[in-house]
């Protein structure tokens, strides 16, 4: 009981701290809840509700209802998706962009105080502590016990995402179609030209990632002014069937059409089967052009989709 109580006096402890009792969290008009939900509808344009409620463990009828006064206080707006009508691309207004970057502002101030009076060695000791802390609460074997599966999460990339994403691409496509050093070398190509040439206000990269685990990926990049390109969906074959694949790209579907892109286009094979459904069960419509290749080892029927955005 001694490790409950202080495990307790902690939470406590750090709420008070860093003020998220307060109604004007961080001095803005929003009270936590409200302040989380526009910095991640800022954070991932296009984002649905479903996918925001779990992400962040948020009940969907209490989810509505903060949005719901988001909305009527000009913040949040939502748009229904062309592909599927019960659902919406949340997205913050102008009003909304400001806040979010007031919020954005102000949460790096507060770190930043909190940290300045402490010495160099205490700021080491201090983050070590808090990756002690999210290890061990996010362990795999407390989720087990409490037979409670953990989040799959979605994130932007970072160093060395790109190297697993290299790796498990040329890995799991030698497995199941034996495919060779050129798709790997082509895999190699495309990381290389998001990495050098990145343009972060109109591309992205989501790593899915479960426990520390990646356990998928997606790209979207700049094909031109008007057209975006979805780019290296993989989803790890222990992730198959929990929803990721369609999760992925409903990420790029709201990124893009956030951006201003009237076309989101994509490359992919004919024996794709499951990516292919996923496609076509998101609005993608497949063109008439194909291309028979081996440039990989075996034969291989290339296709070509586009989503009008």
């Amino acid at each position: 009981m001694a490790h409950v109580e202080a495990l307790r006096e902690f939470n406590r402890f750090y709420t008070r701290r860093i003020d998220v009792l307060r109604k004007d969290y961080l001095g803005s008009p929003f009270a936590l809840p409200e302040a989380r939900l526009v910095f991640e509808i800022g954070r991932v344009p296009g984002v649905s509700a479903t996918t925001l409620g779990r992400d962040l463990g948020i009940d969907l009828g209490y989810l509505s209802r903060v949005l719901q006064g988001l909305k009527r206080r000009g913040y949040v707006q939502a748009k229904r998706t062309p592909e599927d009508a019960r659902r919406s691309a949340l997205t913050l207004t102008e009003k909304g962009r400001k806040a979010y970057t007031l919020l954005n502002t102000r949460s790096r101030d507060k770190a930043v105080s909190m940290l300045q009076p402490l010495t160099d060695a205490q700021r080491a000791q201090l983050v070590g502590a808090m990756g002690t802390v999210s290890s061990l609460l996010s362990s795999r074997d407390i989720f087990e016990a409490m037979k409670i599966p953990s989040a799959i999460t979605l994130r932007e990339h970072r160093p060395g995402d790109m190297g697993w994403v290299v790796e498990r691409h040329a890995a799991l496509y030698f497995e199941q179609d034996g495919w060779g050093p050129r798709f790997e070398a082509l895999i190699a190509g495309i990381v290389k030209d998001f990495l050098e040439d990145f343009v972060p206000a109109r591309e992205r990269c989501w790593i899915a990632e479960q426990n520390g685990e990646r356990l998928g990926c997606v790209f979207v990049v700049q094909q031109s002014k008007s057209t975006a390109k979805l780019r290296l969906l993989l989803v790890e074959p222990k992730a198959r069937g929990t929803g990721l694949g369609r999760r992925l790209v409903e990420q790029c579907i709201g990124f893009s059409r956030a951006k201003g892109y009237k076309k989101l286009v994509l490359w992919t094979h004919s024996h794709l089967a499951a990516a292919r459904e996923i496609y076509r069960k998101t609005g993608f419509t497949k063109l008439q052009r194909t291309e028979v290749h081996d440039s990989f080892g075996p034969r291989a029927v290339s296709e070509f989709w586009e989503l009008k955005l």
